[in-house]
């Protein structure tokens, strides 16, 4: 085979075990928050690898359900969860 050829097949072999090593390598925290934002509630599940990434995660899914545009986005953002509980 041409070397050209070799190199595709390497390549390809490599993505393949990236996309499988990720999709095995569970995320370790898991949260639900609920937040309240002008007069609206919604609360959205998150999972990451850190605490960190996936309460920031389920906030962001949250308050996009809830604003409408940019600055309404940030606004919600930096408001408090009204609760956030930890998942197995």
């Amino acid at each position: 085979m041409k070397k050209t050829v070799w190199l595709a097949v390497v390549f390809a072999a490599l993505v393949v075990g990236y996309v499988m090593f990720s999709s095995f390598h569970g995320e370790r925290f898991r949260c639900q928050v609920c937040m309240a934002f002008k007069g609206g509630r919604d609360c959205r599940t998150a999972a990451a690898a850190t605490r960190q990434e996936a309460l920031r995660t389920a906030v962001t899914n949250a308050c996009a359900q809830l604003s409408g545009g940019v600055i309404e986005t940030n606004q919600c953002e930096t408001t408090p969860p009204e609760s956030v509980a930890w998942l197995p």
